[in-house]
């Protein structure tokens, strides 16, 4: 990913701060969840959205042999070592040990993020301990 993309992701994820959280949605100011932000972002970045996304639940909870938003961002993002993330990847965290990935956002700089949480809509927050822990998979774009 160019330094100049990771920018470009960088502030159009932060004209997103504020929008309400609301599941399943992605229009920035009106409402969006995690993967709804990340969304909203590709479509002012990178363009149209390449594939519809189905239904999912809201359960972090959620257990499974597949890694269903992993393999997801893979079709369409390059994986990223989690020791080597930068600021404009995306971010995808387990929110319990025996759970697939359901979590997302977007690193900011390199010591914070940006994401949609439930209660408080999009923000921007320090990548603190507790949620370094739940990190486990980093996405980038291609290279334009």
């Amino acid at each position: 990913m160019s330094e100049d993309q990771s920018k470009r992701i960088i502030t159009a994820a932060r004209r997103w701060i504020g929008t309400p959280y609301h599941d399943q949605a992605s229009l920035r100011g009106v409402g969006c969840d995690c993967l709804g932000l990340i969304r909203g972002v590709w479509r002012e970045v990178i363009g149209d959205e390449p594939t519809d996304i189905p239904p999912y639940t809201r359960d972090w909870g959620e257990t499974g042999d597949i890694e269903v938003l992993a393999e997801g961002a893979r079709k369409w993002l390059q994986p990223v070592p989690v020791e080597d993330i930068k600021p404009g990847c995306i971010l995808l965290f387990r929110m319990k040990d025996t759970a697939i990935a359901k979590h997302c956002g977007i690193m900011s700089d390199t010591s914070h993020f940006i994401h949609a949480h439930e209660r408080v809509g999009v923000i921007e927050q320090p990548l603190a301990t507790a949620w370094r822990r739940r990190l486990v998979f980093g996405f980038k774009t291609s290279a334009t």
